[in-house]
């Protein structure tokens, strides 16, 4: 198969994608997304089998994924992704789903960690960036400022890790934690939201069995605490926003920080 410098696929945005508003979900954005990194990654010759001969294995460390129209149900979009070279540990991948005007309809950005499974501990990336295309300057979003700091935070929700949560690599899948996420804000917000911005950072894996609070708080909406807001002219100041962080029981060990920002 010939290697492609960006991955593109069609996709008919199906049932399991939906709410109630008969749009795409924030977490099918993330399923989508995830399904075309592996896909590419195999196509590059950096997929599963070909890390697990050196004992490595790639690992989603932060992702931030904006809605700006979400996709209706039965509608044809193409998912796209491409790797966008690397900053210290991380390699970094961007994405989009296009819709049949080729305009974009959802972008994202991604920071992935290449990780030495005996020693647990992250490796640099070049010698694998190297070999890739850097697809320089295509970047499919703007990047955000760091999360809000000093947001005091409230325990919503305790979970436990259990099978469907879980993925290939034995701790709990990235899309697992956009639903925890979804599934303590009122679903009226979600299903009315036209647009979305989910920023989140990937700190700690959560294996199977092990409890998770999610905390969550409301964030101000003065100009000063919408960070992400001031990375994206084109958005205006959301509606809502929140804060969350899940917090591995009983040491409350930080396991992931995210906002979420809804139009």
């Amino acid at each position: 198969m010939e290697k492609r410098n960006i991955w593109s696929e069609p996709c008919e945005v199906r049932f399991s994608a939906i709410d109630k508003s008969d749009t795409m979900t924030l977490d099918a954005a993330f399923h989508f997304f995830q399904e075309a990194a592996i896909s590419h990654a195999e196509n590059l010759g950096v997929g599963r089998e070909a890390m697990a001969r050196t004992n490595q294995v790639w690992l989603l460390s932060r992702m931030s994924v904006q809605i700006d129209r979400r996709p209706q149900y039965g509608e044809m979009v193409t998912v796209r992704t491409w790797p966008r070279g690397w900053e210290k540990l991380f390699a970094l991948r961007d994405f989009d789903i296009r819709d049949a005007e080729d305009k974009p309809a959802v972008r994202a950005r991604s920071c992935w960690v290449i990780i030495d499974l005996e020693k647990r501990r992250p490796l640099r990336p070049h010698s694998i960036m190297d070999i890739m295309p850097h697809n320089d300057g295509l970047d499919a979003l703007p990047s955000a400022p760091g999360l809000a700091e000093n947001v005091s935070l409230e325990k919503k929700s305790e979970l436990r890790a259990l099978y469907t949560d879980l993925d290939y690599n034995g701790h709990v899948n990235n899309v697992s934690y956009i639903r925890w996420i979804e599934n303590i804000i009122d679903p009226a917000l979600l299903e009315n939201a036209r647009r979305m911005r989910l920023d989140i950072n990937y700190m700690n894996e959560i294996l199977p069995g092990e409890l998770t609070g999610i905390w969550c708080a409301p964030i101000a909406l003065q100009p000063a605490a919408t960070t992400p807001a001031a990375a994206m002219p084109d958005m205006p100041v959301p509606l809502h926003a929140y804060a969350f962080e899940g917090k591995k029981e009983p040491n409350k060990l930080a396991a992931f920080r995210a906002e979420l920002r809804l139009w």
